[in-house]
């Protein structure tokens, strides 16, 4: 090891409250500074002794468990493997959840990435990832469990309620509560696709702070839709963040490349590893988005990119009757760029096309109370099947 790099190691584990040894001779080249964001880590709960399914495990060891939320029938249980690495230093525990809906691929990706870039020897805290959430979803290639609710709006479930009540309710209080801080990975939904972006409550300081130290990735303010795995952890206290990147049903291998990047970038901006990884230029955050709904049906046909700046008045796309062959044309409401879009596909009346986000200013957030839930920031894009939450017990 480089001794300008042991001196960076140094800083950031004082910082987190890590012991090393630091008895080697001062570094005799100028040290790597420490990232302006290991301040992130100073609020965050640090780890204890870390037991969870049953089982314990220790400092400098990975192991593999299996979280189930019960058996549906006598020997038709689905294993959920949890994946736990925790490190020999002292830091946060970092939980990683990917297909939280069965369709979205990216972040499974990006979860074994990163597992398996990592060395518990080196390791500062813990890393909990679960890639599969909707192990069942997973299995039919559906987004949904096999009730055809969808699991993100169940959070943080109830143990006497619907299948998928009880098991948002098994998942969070066994993996989740474990957490120092969440990443919720996920893609657009429905044939719709995502620019890389971190979603995130920016109200919440905890929370603000860590949406700054995922390089240069685009952060959109968005409290959450209530019943969302991001909603419920931060409001029991664990801040949390949802990171969307790409479509459903498929593995893009420029996605997933940032994806793991900005997790990565996080890691060590937390003091809990020590490999620095490089970005061009920042990234704005959008305080606010509107989706762009077609008013006529047809095929649509984008002239617009995804990540592309657009300008009030710009054309966005166009929606082609296949029978009348008449063309309607759908033009930007707003100035911003494209943070979401839908794939070129056959659309009714209503169809959300275009998101355009918007670099408004921070008091724009302080508009959205914490119960607001338009259809404008769901966390999925479009609605989930319209059936009533469980409500909690008491």
């Amino acid at each position: 090891m480089k001794r300008g790099l042991r001196h960076s190691f140094v800083v950031l584990s004082c910082v987190v409250g890590t012991l090393v040894n630091a008895a080697e001779e001062p570094p005799t080249t100028a040290p790597t500074p420490a990232p302006a964001t290991t301040a992130v880590s100073e609020t965050l709960k640090p780890k204890g002794r870390l037991r969870l399914l049953g089982s314990d495990v220790p400092p400098g060891t990975r192991k593999k468990l299996i979280w189930t939320s019960g058996a549906a029938m006598e020997g038709f249980v689905s294993p959920v493997p949890v994946f736990v690495l925790n490190g020999k230093g002292q830091g946060p525990v970092l939980c990683l959840t990917a297909a939280v809906h069965g369709d979205e691929l990216n972040g499974i990706e990006v979860t074994r990435r990163v597992l398996d870039d990592l060395d518990v020897e080196e390791l500062n805290g813990a890393v909990i990832g679960v890639p599969i959430v909707n192990i069942q979803g997973f299995y039919r290639g559906a987004r949904y469990l096999p009730d055809r609710r969808d699991l993100n709006r169940y959070f943080p479930g109830n143990p006497r309620g619907s299948a998928a009540t009880r098991m948002a309710h098994s998942f969070f209080t066994e993996v989740v509560k474990h957490c120092s801080a969440l990443i919720d990975l996920h893609t657009g939904s429905l044939n719709r696709t995502n620019l890389p972006q971190v979603r995130a409550d920016l109200r919440l300081p905890q929370v603000s702070r860590m949406t700054k130290a995922f390089g240069a990735t685009v952060v959109l303010h968005s409290v959450g839709e209530r019943g969302s795995l991001r909603r419920a952890a931060t409001d029991a206290g664990i801040p949390a963040v949802t990171f969307e990147m790409g479509e459903p049903m498929r593995v893009q291998s420029e996605q997933v490349e940032h994806g793991a990047k900005a997790v990565e970038t996080l890691l060590y901006s937390l003091g809990m590893t020590k490999q620095r990884r490089y970005w061009g230029d920042p990234e704005p955050v959008y305080y606010a988005s509107k989706w762009v709904r077609v008013d006529h049906g047809g095929i649509l046909f984008s002239d617009v990119a995804l990540g592309e700046r657009v300008t009030e008045g710009e054309l966005l796309g166009v929606v082609t009757d296949p029978i009348s062959n008449q063309q309607h044309r759908i033009y930007a409401p707003t100035s911003g760029r494209v943070l979401g879009m839908a794939l070129n596909q056959v659309v009714l009346p209503g169809f959300a096309a275009y998101r355009i986000g918007t670099a408004t200013t921070p008091s724009k957030m302080s508009k959205q109370s914490a119960e607001e839930a338009t259809e404008d920031s769901r966390e999925d894009d479009e609605a989930a099947p319209t059936e009533e939450l469980d409500s909690p017990p008491g």
